[in-house]
């Protein structure tokens, strides 16, 4: 699965508690040659410490530890080599196992346990800046999903539409904007209203920003029916029809994400622009972390690649080069950025990722505290 398909209540989900082992595998994987090639033979390689972690835990069954082991090879015989990001998180119990494949990069590593690890996971929807879009005419409306990275159509949801009625030429219609008068009569009006509950639905239960695209009348239909249309962050005035393909909606959107990422950044500059003045900054890995374990960080702004490898000593961080780190160190947290983003969220701050060298001047983070 993908980060867009990460809602809160699947988040949720996977951090329950579930009967030990939960097995957590999290790798950093390559999009292109040559340097893929390493990614499946560096999967094999945890396979096997997974396997060999599992037969010297005492805690674990000899049914749990077979069951567990099926698991983790159907994930893996399913893990797809051409669809890899920066990141593969794979989790496996008794009776289940999952596939993520993140745009973020994760560390290597094996992790048993009584519940699956989520931070990366977190930490790379939080950076994905997910999105929605609405295409709609008075023929169809389709719903997409949108990160940093994709734009795929969401088949699900009541999605996508069409009127029970049909209007002559309806393609010629959305390409052209002709016939105008098909968006004033009632089976329009009601096709819209119902377009407008069932995003209204979608939203509710997942709330991201929304795009919509369409012909300026179909876009003064939707926000005059309904109550969806009136929080979009942006309406692109532009026809589109239900063979529209995901690369043609995403040139039609470029220079309105190419805005809303701008302003984001402008937005979050501002945020710590106010907490200096009020006193209520803090930037630097160590600072920032000690805030947010502390549950002080109301907002922090994170460089968009930004990682660091730490040893935690005395409850203060040490950064240190990953090629020094010796296998089984324990002292080391090599995801200490995703972590802290991970305990921000989890007590009710938020999380922006900025421009890179953007926060150079404060240790690549800086937070806005509570107290």
């Amino acid at each position: 699965m993908d980060t867009d398909a990460l809602t809160p209540g699947l988040l949720q989900e996977l951090r329950a508690t579930r009967p030990y082992p939960a097995l957590s595998l999290t790798m950093p994987t390559h999009r292109r040659a040559p340097d893929n090639a390493q990614d499946a033979v560096r999967l094999r390689n945890l396979v096997a410490e997974a396997g060999n972690r599992l037969d010297a835990d005492s805690r674990v069954t000899h049914e749990a530890r077979a069951a567990v082991k099926a698991q983790l090879d159907r994930a893996v015989a399913e893990v797809d080599q051409r669809r890899a990001l920066e990141s593969l998180v794979v989790f496996a119990g008794t009776d289940e196992y999952q596939i993520w494949q993140l745009p973020r990069t994760a560390p290597e590593r094996v992790v048993l346990s009584d519940s699956y690890l989520t931070r990366n996971l977190v930490a790379a929807k939080a950076g994905a800046q997910l999105f929605r879009v609405l295409s709609v005419s008075a023929e169809h409306a389709a719903l997409w999903s949108g990160t940093n990275e994709v734009l795929r159509a969401e088949e699900r949801h009541g999605f996508p539409l069409s009127p029970p009625h049909e209007n002559f030429d309806p393609e010629r219609q959305a390409r052209s904007g002709g016939a105008p008068s098909i968006y004033s009569n009632e089976d329009t009006r009601s096709f819209f209203r119902t377009v407008d509950g069932k995003l209204r639905a979608v939203l509710a239960a997942d709330p991201r920003p929304l795009f919509l695209v369409g012909l300026p009348q179909a876009l003064s239909l939707l926000e005059d029916v309904g109550e969806s249309a009136k929080s979009a962050a942006c309406k692109v005035p532009k026809g589109t029809t239900a063979e529209t393909t995901a690369p043609e909606l995403a040139d039609e959107l470029k220079a309105a994400l190419d805005d809303w990422h701008a302003q984001t950044d402008t937005a979050a500059r501002r945020r710590l622009d106010t907490a200096r003045g009020a006193k209520s900054f803090t930037s630097g890995l160590d600072e920032v972390w000690t805030a947010a374990r502390e549950g002080r960080v109301a907002f922090v702004a994170v460089e968009e690649h930004f990682q660091r490898t730490v040893r935690v000593t005395d409850n203060h961080l040490q950064p240190v080069d990953p090629a020094d780190v010796a296998p089984g160190d324990g002292g080391i947290r090599e995801d200490i950025v995703d972590e802290l983003i991970e305990t921000v969220l989890d007590n009710g701050g938020e999380v922006a990722f900025v421009a890179d060298d953007s926060l150079a001047d404060h240790g690549r983070l800086a937070a806005v505290l509570r107290f």
